[in-house]
């Protein structure tokens, strides 16, 4: 902003300078808009902007357009359908106006033509935008009429922005503002190929100690990917959008979806508890409606868990973990009406499965299991044994809070685990195969390290194509029937402790604490989302292009880079070209006066020593082409023969 400061500060503010670097920003090929906003910053175009800047609101993005693959990744992988969760979109609202402002009335939703109104829009916004931004959140459905429908939709949304008058102004700044939408919709596909990823149960980026899901990663303590299937799995996302499967995120308690919509529901690595209603509701769904579930597990192990404590430098306290690498007591309750139970003996090592080879990294083990399930038995090293007998320091602290003057023992309680003589392997059930009575299928895996992005060893995308398989069809894989082994289990097991000193009811969705008995609780079940469409309005007319083509926002791939200016912006070019000489030329400018002085003796100067050849050119101009000679003997001036006209010029260039 130093480099405008002519234009401050009525006109430069931190809204301002934020549109005009996205404004100008110039996109990244075969980046998605997450991993580069509006792309590489600019900062000669964002100057341009701001020298022709005009006070108003804009929106970022400035477009939704669903078919743009890659920039829209991971909304353009998938079109939409009848039924299908709704997309929620957020998009930011920046005031360049004034630092207060405020929405007038509802946003509203223009289709293009007929099938535009199949794309069925509701909106959530902030009614006071302060400071200088907002927010609208776009709630994407499509209609029930569009079920069999196949096609590209589009329109326009539209919305008003106010902020209050400036100083010298009397009337209220305004903005209209159009954000056009583009999507693909396609026939709903059949409930076979449909997959909910149950994301509600996975805390994202948690601010608790929620530790790592494999114990020999030590320089990433902390599972801060958020376990969502556009982050960390987000390979498994394009592995089954390849495989012709499409993925819905549930955001809700499983009292919110219907499950005969969806053919499997897929739970990895979930570190939240379950409301009693859930699992009432999943038992049902899976033994009475057909629902599949297949389960990705992680490790859980109480005594595990009080030895990767580790001492925080910012907070000078020692971290012990909320739970493991998954929430075992949780999935347990989960999974007891189907007669499945995991425990907690943490297993670690590689083993083949048919013609693959398969690394399980800090995973757990089934211990209960249907008679009439198929278990499938892998030699595994003991890593949780491994780990207790490492010896420990008598000065490790029994309390989070530690002192001091013992900091600088710390390092002396970091386990090493690579340097864990490793035990002799024992045969586990990892995974598990069973069909209900009522048709639902139920496939158990104790390991997600191997569908996680993060520290990825080796990848068993082909183990969770297998798995779904085996829960969307009437046939078991080739895979599972060529293996031995099929040992059953179906006894008693005792329930899994929960560690003591857990703070998971702070970053829990399902449970609080009991301030009566120091316990925790079940919250009340959270009310479903349900999408309320905008009824349409009518089409909205605009300056279309000659191609008809509404997307008439910028394209950064296309342009030429130094026009690369983003038309959702708006600039002043009259202003432009005339604010040097205005600026200038301004009685409250203190360097005018000196100026004008200045000038005026410099041209004083400049006459009296160049009088004599000044008054020859004079001469030249007033009488033409040539030139008359003065000292003639004759009254008249004649003219100059040429061979005087040449020395007679050519005394005008010496000094």
């Amino acid at each position: 902003s130093s480099s405008v400061l002519h234009r401050t500060p009525n006109i430069i503010n931190p809204a301002t300078l934020k549109q005009a670097l996205l404004a100008s920003a110039h996109r990244i090929r075969h980046a998605n808009m997450f991993e580069q906003g509006h792309g590489k910053l600019n900062l000669l175009r964002a100057f341009r902007i701001l020298n022709q800047y005009v006070p108003q609101a804009s929106l970022s993005p400035s477009y939704i357009d669903f078919t743009e693959c890659p920039y829209f990744w991971p909304y353009c992988l998938q079109p939409l359908y009848h039924s299908a969760i709704p997309i929620i979109v957020n998009v930011t609202i920046l005031n360049g106006m004034d630092v207060v402002g405020e929405v007038v009335g509802q946003p509203q939703w223009h289709p293009q033509d007929l099938y535009g109104q199949y794309l069925a829009l509701s909106f959530n916004f902030s009614t006071k935008l302060w400071p200088w931004s907002g927010y609208l959140a776009i709630s994407m459905s499509i209609h029930q009429n569009a079920s069999n429908f196949e096609g590209i939709v589009q329109g326009h949304v539209t919305l008003t922005i106010e902020s209050p008058a400036k100083d010298s102004e009397s009337f209220v700044q305004r903005s209209d503002l159009i954000l056009p939408v583009r999507v693909r919709i396609i026939p709903t596909p059949i409930r076979s190929h449909r997959i909910l990823w149950d994301q509600y149960h996975s805390i994202g980026y948690p601010p608790g100690y929620f530790p790592r899901d494999d114990l020999k990663q030590k320089n990433d303590p902390l599972d801060w990917n958020a376990d969502h299937i556009h982050t960390n799995f987000r390979h498994v996302y394009e592995h089954l959008r390849n495989a012709g499967y499409f993925i819905e995120v549930l955001g809700q308690p499983y009292t919110c979806f219907d499950a005969s919509l969806y053919g499997t529901l897929l739970i990895v690595d979930p570190e939240e508890e379950f409301f009693v209603e859930e699992i009432s509701k999943l038992h049902n769904d899976v033994v009475n409606k057909s629902l599949s579930l297949i389960v990705f597990a992680d490790w859980y192990n109480v005594s595990v868990m009080k030895r990767v404590q580790f001492y925080d430098e910012n907070t000078r306290q020692w971290w012990l973990p909320e739970t493991g690498g998954a929430n075992l007591p949780a999935l347990n309750n989960l999974l007891k009406p189907l007669g499945i139970a995991l425990g907690d003996t943490i297993l670690e090592g590689n083993f083949d499965l048919g013609e693959h080879m398969i690394y399980y990294a800090s995973g757990t083990h089934i211990v209960q299991f249907p008679a009439d399930g198929y278990l499938i038995y892998r030699p595994l090293n003991d890593q949780g044994e491994a780990i207790m007998q490492m010896p420990i320091s008598p000065h490790m602290p029994q309390q989070r809070h530690l002192n001091l003057d013992n900091h600088e023992n710390r390092k002396k309680h970091k386990i090493d685990i690579e340097s864990i003589i490793k035990p002799r392997p024992v045969s586990m059930p990892i995974l598990g195969l069973v069909e209900s009575s009522g048709g639902g299928r139920v496939a158990i895996y104790g390991d997600s390290n191997c569908i996680d992005s993060v520290h990825l060893v080796r990848d068993c995308y082909w183990l969770l194509l297998a798995l779904l398989e085996f829960t969307t069809s009437s046939r078991v894989p080739k895979l599972f029937l060529q293996l031995d082994e099929n040992k059953q289990m179906d006894l008693p097991v005792p329930e899994l402790e929960r560690l003591n000193t857990s703070r998971l009811h702070k970053f829990s969705r399902v449970i609080e604490k009991n301030d009566l008995d120091n316990t925790t609780k079940q919250r009340k079940l959270p009310q479903c989302f349900i999408n309320t469409p905008t009824k349409p309005s009518e089409p909205l007319v605009i300056n279309l292009s000659p191609q008809n083509n509404i997307m008439r926002y910028q394209n950064h791939l296309m342009a030429n880079e130094d026009d690369n200016i983003d038309t959702n912006i708006i600039i002043d070019s009259s202003e432009s070209s005339s604010h040097l000489s205005r600026v200038f030329f301004n009685l409250k400018n203190p360097i005018f006066i000196p100026s004008l002085f200045g000038s005026f003796g410099v041209l004083c100067v400049f006459i009296i020593l160049c009088r004599t050849r000044l008054y020859r050119i004079l001469i030249m101009i007033i009488y033409g082409n040539g030139f008359y000679n003065r000292k003639s003997n004759s009254s008249r001036l004649k003219p100059m023969s040429k061979h005087r006209q040449y020395h007679s010029m050519s005394s005008l260039s010496k000094p």
